[in-house]
C-alpha cells in the first residue's frame, strides 16, 4: 500500500475507538544499553535524552539525502513538514530504523519484539513562523495500547535559539489530557491541549547535537516555538512499538518488523520501497 493512500482518522473516529490510553511502565529486567537509572527516568519523566546515535559521517550523509527529499517535495508543491511515512517512500529511512545505536535503547524500553511504524521529517526553515502547538502524539493514532516510543533524531543541531523541541516531564501520567480544535494557520497542528502548565513539571528544552537523539513515550505533552533564527531545524522522528500493539484503518501496513517476530500478525510488514 503507498503511504499516500493510508488516511488519517479524523477526531470523531479516533475518538469511537476502543483504545486502551495510559502509560505503560518499562519493566525491562535484563537491559542491553540503558542502566536502570535511565529506565527509572523514562518510566517517571516520560523521556530520555541525549542519546548517541549517528556518527559524523552518517549524520552528513542523512543531511544530503534529506536536502534533496526536500527539494523534490517542495518542486512537488508540498511543504517541510509534509515528508512523513518515510519509510514506505525510501529505502535509506526503512534501513535506518534498524541502525542498532537506535533499536538497542528502544528495544530496552519496549521488549525485543518491535515494529517501527513511522517516519516524519520535521523541518523548520529560517523564520518559517510555524510553531508546534502542546501535544500528546497518541490521540491523534489509531492505535492500541499506547506503547509507542517516538525517537527524535536530530539531523541539525537543535537548541532554544532555532525552536528546539519542549517536553512536559510526567505529563504521560495523566491519560489523554484534554485538548481543542483550532484553526490558526501559523500552527503546524489542529489540536491543542488545554492547561498544559497543569499538567506536569515546567518545560524542558530538547537541546541536541547532528546525530543525537531524544527518546519519549506516546503520552508525554511536546511542542515547539516558531523558528525565528537563521538556521534550519531539522530532525527526523522515527515511530516504534511493541508487536503486540494493534493499529486500526489501514494503519497496520505502516509496521515493519525490526527486530523479533509478530506473532500476533498485527502488523503488514512491507518491504523495502523500491
Amino acid at each position: 500500500m503507498h503511504p499516500d493512500d493510508i488516511p488519517n482518522p479524523t477526531d470523531e473516529q479516533l475518538q469511537a475507538l476502543d483504545r486502551e490510553v495510559c502509560f505503560v511502565q518499562t519493566e525491562t529486567q535484563d537491559p542491553k544499553v540503558l542502566t536502570p537509572e535511565q529506565i527509572d527516568h523514562y518510566n517517571t519523566f516520560g523521556y530520555l535524552m541525549p542519546l548517541e546515535g549517528l556518527d559524523k559521517d552518517e549524520v552528513r550523509d542523512l543531511c544530503n539525502f534529506f536536502e534533496g527529499v526536500l527539494e523534490a517535495f517542495r518542486n512537488m508543491g508540498r511543504d517541510s513538514y509534509s515528508i512523513s511515512t518515510a519509510h514506505l517512500r525510501f529505502a535509506r529511512i526503512y534501513e535506518l530504523m534498524s541502525h542498532p545505536a537506535i533499536l538497542d535503547p528502544v528495544s530496552d524500553l519496549l521488549g525485543e519484539n518491535l515494529v517501527g511504524w513511522g517516519a516524519h521529517f520535521f523541518c523548520k526553515l529560517p523564520h518559517d513562523g510555524k510553531a508546534v502547538p502542546w501535544h500528546q502524539d497518541a490521540i491523534y493514532w489509531p492505535i492500541t495500547p499506547t506503547r509507542t516510543v517516538t525517537v527524535w533524531l536530530a539531523i541539525d543541531d537543535a537548541d532554544p535559539e532555532n525552536a528546539n523541541m519542549r517536553f512536559i516531564p510526567r505529563s504521560h501520567l495523566h491519560g489523554t489530557i484534554d485538548y481543542q480544535l483550532k484553526d490558526n494557520p501559523n500552527a503546524v497542528l489542529n489540536l491543542e491541549t488545554k492547561d498544559p502548565e497543569n499538567h506536569g513539571d515546567p518545560p524542558v528544552d530538547v537541546t541536541l547535537k547532528g546525530g543525537q537523539f531524544s527518546m519519549h513515550c506516546d503520552l508525554l505533552l511536546h511542542g515547539s516555538e516558531p523558528n525565528d533564527s537563521d538556521r534550519r531545524r531539522c530532525g527526523l522522528t522515527l515511530r516504534y512499538a511493541a508487536t503486540e500493539v494493534k493499529a486500526y484503518y489501514d494503519w497496520r501496513h505502516k509496521g515493519i518488523l525490526v527486530r523479533g517476530q509478530d506473532i500476533s500478525g498485527n502488523w503488514a510488514n512491507p518491504a523495502v520501497p523500491q
